[in-house]
């Protein structure tokens, strides 16, 4: 992943019109989160810091995971991103 500003893709994401996660979702998506880290170091492909940040700021702003999947998406630049998501794709963003 390209050098994040985590700020400014946090800026984006207050700016979405979304239902936040209520606390007991929030929760169990950090919980989940926690999980999923723990495996991918196990299986030798830890996240790098800026990609820790990144989660964390989406779990901090209780991000349902499905759009988180797609915040992601949008910022990699992939094809299935959703077009109409107000997210600066790390290549236009640098």
């Amino acid at each position: 992943m390209a050098l994040l500003d985590i700020e400014a893709v946090r800026g984006q994401i207050r700016a979405l019109d979304f239902v936040r996660g209520t606390p007991a979702e929030h929760a169990i998506w950090r919980e989940d989160d926690a999980d999923s880290r723990a495996n991918l170091a196990i299986e030798g492909m830890a996240l790098e810091p800026d990609e820790e940040a990144l989660f964390d700021m989406l779990r901090d702003e209780a991000v349902p995971p499905t759009l988180a999947t797609q915040i992601i998406l949008k910022l990699l630049g992939h094809p299935d991103a959703d077009p109409a998501l107000a997210i600066t794709p790390l290549e236009q963003a640098c």
